[in-house]
């Protein structure tokens, strides 16, 4: 903890110093999703365990949970107060750390028995490992994995030994609930130590058998019990947005045994730094005579095992549970830095290595030096760190074979003392230096602060759920602004954002980045009829970002006359999405209410571009571009660029300071642009939209939209007459009922995405699989009926309630079986 805490103020980092650590997912995903936590304890969250009404206009929430929130950690922030969430995550962090510290060192004592004070060592060195360090850390439900390992190798032990097979079998279901992706990883290597202890005891085939039967009961159990999550984490992967995957590569050798040493850092590479202490004694295992030729051997043979197997595409994808990771493409790293330590252990336990082994070790940690000295990732500052850490931990290794005094201290505290401070120093530069590259490569975002507490209490104003919805607005914060300041809308970002959600709303104009898993606020008039968004929230540009200039406006908010939350539509929804948005969003009106008028398109030079040759429809701009066209005066001016990145203007006095900002990315294709509000048509049925580009992109055809505002509210005005008279949601958000006027006939639509789980009936008549309208959930209406109730129940949750029944029933019975074995001996 102290190490973390320091290197945090080395780096100038939150909370510590000016530098925020949200970055990437953290200030994204997990943060947001922890103060959506913080609400649901304390009774203030817009839904329940079973639908988050707040994110993705309706979103299973089951998965998420699952995903980001099972730690028993994480319900450290109902103490924190709402406005500290980015500290509560801090101190989660590094309590997770500090624990996987006393995890391990609880094991070595376990395996061997060895000094009380290197355990809590190399415990450190695993707790500080470069994984943890400059992956793990911000990614905080992942050190949930950290802790298990330890643990499940644990659970193996005691299966060795006969011992505790009640509490073996909850530790797995622990371990799974608190996040079974990292849990499935620690699983896997758990499985390769016990293995290998096996072999080590020498039991004998009918003894290691009965032994390894034990053991995968054991983890069956356990896994079984957990299924309930598990399996709905699954479905929900499963039914998710296929993201954007980045192919595997092994990296070079060089660059491999770089991040063996301390202050390397890069993200597309294994960060298997332990400390020079632990490398060292691990180096030196093969060569210690004291220790036995088979745990020699099966320990050293083992970390190079799994070593080579992440860099083989197979074994590589085997530990990733069979799903090429996005993003960081190394993340059973902790498994190697998890081996090492052991290994380290196993040197130390049997006595302080001999010259002869310390000799050969630092031959070994000099080649690895002077091999790694090619790689780009050893940069100056790494020198330093090198050139006393390594001498300094031999040193203390050497110390500790002593039996003299030196300077009239006992070699061993003296030992102690020197081990110790080499691992905090270069286990705090390693982190500092994480901590500030980081900045250098990744999006980050400002913790809570006066923006955040802005937008919070504007939405609580506005906010008048269920009969309409509060959309956080366009210029968003982070990716889950509605989970971090409140509100209903468009925007989710999460590894479970559903295909369905996803190709909806970009087929109406929206915009995303991730690779489609991050949905944004699409601020549209017509978007805002079809999802009741009744109020919309307004921000300046975040401060905290600097792709666009700052106007100094203030947070405010509109209002607008919307249809209920469901609506009554004609029976036959004919016809189906195309390529213009516009035409998709009168498709889900019913009406016609835009007009597309044609455009021309000239460059800077005033010349017509040329056209795009991939498979962008439209034509090339860069730089300076206008776009003209005619419409309607007074009509609303929409333009959809969404493969256009930077910013447009509307020409003259009628877009009212309006200025539409856009942001994509084309290769690879990571984010498009969301359909944006310009201003109104000048009285002269002529308008100017001035592009000014960032960087090449394409404006396609149809890009301008007019919307006729009228023509829009008459039909606004339609839809409520028809519509809903009153809607409900149920506390735990899975329930959703209106009230509709006598003989509705045709199709209810519920304004929330067709997801996987939605069943629904008319009055009284049992539920079933919900019907879709044009991506929308919907339930066929024959005239009689005056009600529509809609429930959800997360794919997955009966079989994993099943299987964990079962578990359970055969857990009881062999505990009731072995009591009775028991108490007849």
């Amino acid at each position: 903890m102290f190490v973390l805490c320091a290197a945090d103020a080395v780096a100038r980092s939150y909370p510590f110093g000016p530098h925020t650590r949200n970055v990437n997912d953290l200030g994204n995903q997990y943060v947001p999703f922890h103060a959506h936590l913080w609400d649901l304890l304390h009774g203030r969250a817009t839904g329940g365990l079973l639908v988050n009404w707040q994110s993705g206009f309706g979103t299973s929430f089951l998965p998420d949970l699952g995903t980001y929130l099972t730690s028993p950690f994480a319900l450290l922030v109902a103490v924190f107060p709402r406005s500290e969430i980015d500290l509560a995550v801090y101190v989660i962090t590094v309590l997770k750390i500090a624990c996987a510290g006393a995890a391990m060192a609880w094991l070595l004592l376990r395996l061997r028995p060895g000094r009380w004070w290197a355990a809590g060592l190399l415990g450190a060195s695993y707790a500080l490992c470069g994984w943890t360090v400059a992956t793990a850390s911000y990614n905080l439900m992942w050190l949930d994995g950290l802790i298990a390992l330890p643990l499940l190798c644990l659970v193996g032990e005691w299966v060795l030994s006969g011992r505790r097979p009640l509490l073996a079998v909850l530790v797995v279901t622990a371990a799974w609930i608190a996040n079974f992706y990292t849990a499935y990883m620690a699983t896997l290597a758990a499985a390769l130590v016990f293995l290998l202890r096996l072999w080590l005891t020498g039991r004998g085939l009918r003894r290691g058998l009965i032994a390894a039967g034990r053991a995968a009961v054991t983890f069956a159990l356990g896994i079984g019990l957990a299924a309930p999550l598990v399996t709905v984490v699954y479905f929900g992967s499963a039914h998710a947005s296929e993201g954007r995957f980045t192919r595997f590569a092994p990296v070079g050798t060089e660059d491999l045994l770089a991040r063996l040493l301390p202050t390397t850092y890069s993200f597309g590479s294994p960060a298997l730094f332990v400390g020079t202490t632990a490398l060292l004694l691990a180096l030196a295992l093969p060569f210690h005579r004291a220790a036995p030729r088979r745990v020699r051997a099966g320990w050293t043979l083992l970390v190079l095992a799994v070593t080579l197997s992440m860099q083989w595409g197979p074994t590589h994808l085997m530990w990733h549970a069979f799903a090429e990771p996005q993003g960081s493409s190394y993340r059973q790293t902790f498994v190697v830095c998890a081996l090492l330590v052991i290994a380290a252990w196993h040197t130390l336990s049997y006595g302080r290595p001999d010259p002869r082994a310390l000799g050969a070790a630092a031959g070994l940690l000099a080649l690895i030096v002077l091999v790694a000295s090619g790689s780009p990732l050893v940069r100056s500052f790494t020198w330093p760190v090198v050139l006393a850490a390594g001498p300094g931990a031999l040193l203390g290794l050497f110390l500790l074979g002593r039996e003299r005094p030196v300077l009239r201290v006992a070699p061993a505290a003296l030992a102690a003392v020197l081990l110790v401070g080499v691992q905090l120093g270069e286990a705090t530069a390693t982190d500092a230096v994480a901590t500030r590259m980081r900045f250098g490569h990744m999006d980050d975002y400002a913790p809570w602060g006066d923006r955040q507490q802005d937008q919070a209490d504007a939405i609580a104003r506005a906010d008048g759920w269920p009969r309409y919805r509060t959309d956080p607005g366009r210029e968003q914060t982070v990716g889950n602004d509605p989970l971090e300041v409140g509100g209903q809308g468009a925007q989710y970002y999460s590894s479970h954002t559903s295909a369905v959600l996803s190709s909806t709303l970009t087929t109406l104009g929206g915009g995303w980045t991730s690779g489609g898993r991050s949905l944004q606020s699409l601020d549209n008039a017509v978007t805002d009829v079809l999802f009741s968004v009744g109020a919309r929230v307004h921000s300046p540009p975040d401060p905290h970002q600097n792709w666009f200039p700052q106007d100094g406006s203030a947070v405010t908010v509109t209002r607008e006359d919307v249809p209920p939350l469901v609506t009554v539509r004609p029976p036959a929804a004919t016809g189906a999405f195309g390529p213009s948005p516009y035409r998709n969003q009168e498709l889900l009106l019913g009406a016609r209410v835009y007009t597309l008028p044609r455009t021309t398109v000239l460059n800077g030079a005033g010349k017509r571009p040329y056209r795009s040759t991939d498979r962008r429809q439209g034509v090339r701009v860069g730089a300076k571009a206008t776009i003209t066209a005619r419409c309607r005066a007074g009509s609303e001016v929409y333009l959809w660029a969404p493969y256009f990145s930077g910013t447009a203007r509307l020409a003259g006095s009628s877009a009212h300071g309006l200025t539409g900002r856009f942001r994509s990315d084309w290769r690879p294709l990571t984010k498009i642009a969301a359909m944006q509000r310009l201003g109104t048509v000048p009285d002269s049925g002529r308008l100017t939209v001035d592009l000014s580009a960032n960087r090449l992109g394409v404006v396609p055809d149809r890009a301008v939209g007019c919307l006729d505002t009228a023509r829009l509210h008459s039909v606004v005005r339609r839809l409520r007459a028809t519509g809903a008279t009153e809607v409900t949601v149920s506390g735990s958000g899975g329930t959703i009922r209106a009230e509709l006027p006598a003989r509705s006939r045709g199709v209810a639509v519920v304004a929330a995405p067709r997801i996987a789980g939605w069943r629904c009936a008319a009055g009284d008549a049992p539920l079933v699989p919900a019907q879709q309208y044009h991506g929308l959930v919907a339930v066929p209406l024959d005239g009689t009926s005056t009600s529509v109730t809609c429930a959800f129940r997360p794919p997955g949750l009966r079989l994993g309630t099943a299987v964990g029944g079962g578990s359970l029933a055969v857990l009881a019975g062999l505990g009731v079986f072995g009591a009775v074995r028991r108490r007849r001996a």
